[in-house]
């Protein structure tokens, strides 16, 4: 057998220099992250989905002879379907083959879309809108851990930037274009629109390679999932940016018109999601290099709280709203990768059931933001005031990150490094 191996080198002749794995791993990571703009594509649709809503509602509120405010309902049906869906089918579903979840997630999407196009009344508008916030709520976690499995550790960050940014993406281009086509195909053609992407989406799923969701997870997992301080503490992170972000973003044309007099909302919408795609886009190279999410989630939260509060002064300088528009929507998008990327870290053997809890608790954020907004309306508070009551759920997410988590990843980190002592000893004894 010693002739079988070089003097020196301790390998088989011909093979080089014993780093072949090392070498074969990075080759394999590296074809993996080739398919991750694939579940991109449908993140696009689920952003353009989620957000064109919003723009059309009085053009739907029109079409289906109801006022604004019922209309408005089907953007709430949408996120809180969304929210709830998420854990659940993703709990539900775990283990089986990633591509058959993304396609099952985007047929229901799809379909929901359809539904919606087609539906001649609110009730019917309703139940679609709920089953297209099904689909999404299952494709959107199980799509970004299957990018992070795809692309491996070293190129994490980039591939769940790359998926948020396929979401980024949707809401800059889709809700100025939706609102834009809508005023020549309606409402209706803009569903179609969307319906046709959700479709496209799902032929990119084909060539996926094989890969699985996860092990389905045992009930005293799922549970210690929800009892994870640290877990909990950045789920509860996310609703309130989530509700700070988005549940503001619902009612932009109604403070534009009290705060600056109108003067159309599609220029601020241009400029709210070009800020979301440059941080959706960016943020992923820079928890990379950093290798510090939770240092970029406070940062994050800082930005977001800041832009929030300049909004109001802002919104009466011209062109100078757009400052705060960009920061608020580039820090609203990127909070949520290094957020994911902590939750990975934090149950790397339960990544689906983890990041769809985000996911969940983003968009019922979402849902709540609404449902508060209306009612702080209603309540006779101008809408121009809005942003300083996002602003200062925007500061209780900084100050819950900076002591909640905090004090959880220490005594994580800490119960780790006890744990190992005994192992490394065991040797000895």
């Amino acid at each position: 057998m010693s002739t079988d191996t070089e003097p020196g080198t301790g390998t088989e002749p011909g093979t080089g220099t014993g780093t072949e794995p090392v070498a074969d791993a990075t080759r394999s990571t590296a074809r993996g992250s080739r398919f991750v703009p694939l579940l991109a594509v449908g993140a696009f649709a689920l952003g353009l989905d989620a957000y064109v809503m919003a723009g059309l509602l009085p053009d739907v509120a029109q079409g289906l002879g109801v006022s604004d405010a019922s209309a408005g309902q089907m953007v709430t049906v949408f996120t809180l379907c969304y929210a709830l869906a998420a854990p659940v089918f993703a709990t539900a579903l775990a283990g089986r083959p990633a591509k058959a979840v993304l396609a099952c997630a985007l047929v229901v999407f799809s379909v929901g879309n359809a539904l919606s196009a087609f539906a001649p009344n609110l009730p019917v508008l309703l139940v679609a809108r709920a089953l297209a916030g099904i689909g999404a709520g299952l494709y959107s976690p199980t799509a970004a851990a299957t990018a992070a499995g795809l692309a491996g550790e070293e190129r994490r960050g980039r591939s769940l930037a790359l998926v948020m940014g396929g979401m980024s993406i949707g809401t800059v281009v889709g809700v100025p274009l939706g609102v834009l086509l809508a005023e020549h195909v309606g409402w209706r053609g803009t569903l179609w629109l969307i319906t046709g992407l959700g479709l496209v989406a799902l032929a990119g799923i084909a060539l996926l390679p094989a890969t699985t969701a996860g092990p389905p997870p045992a009930l005293r997992d799922r549970v210690r999932i929800l009892a994870d301080g640290r877990v909990a503490g950045i789920a509860v992170v996310s609703l309130l940016g989530g509700i700070a972000s988005l549940g503001l973003y619902t009612y932009l044309a109604p403070f534009l018109a009290d705060a600056a007099g109108g003067g159309g909302t599609v220029g601020p919408m241009w400029a709210w999601g070009a800020g979301g795609v440059a941080g959706s886009l960016l943020i992923g190279r820079v928890v990379d290099r950093t290798g510090k999410p939770f240092a970029v989630v406070t940062v994050i939260l800082a930005l977001l709280t800041l832009a929030h509060l300049a909004l109001p002064s802002a919104a009466g300088a011209g062109a100078l709203l757009f400052l705060p528009l960009i920061v608020w929507g580039a820090a609203g998008w990127a909070l949520q990768v290094p957020q994911q990327h902590q939750l990975i870290a934090a149950q790397p053997q339960q990544a689906p059931v983890a990041v769809a809890l985000n996911s969940s608790a983003v968009y019922l954020g979402s849902a709540i933001g609404s449902a508060l907004g209306g009612t702080v309306i209603a309540a006779g508070v101008a809408p121009s005031a809005l942003p300083y009551c996002t602003a200062g759920l925007a500061l209780l997410a900084l100050l819950l990150h900076g002591t909640v988590v905090r004090r959880a990843t220490r005594r994580r980190d800490a119960a780790r490094a006890a744990g190992a002592s005994p192992a490394a000893e065991a040797p000895a004894q």
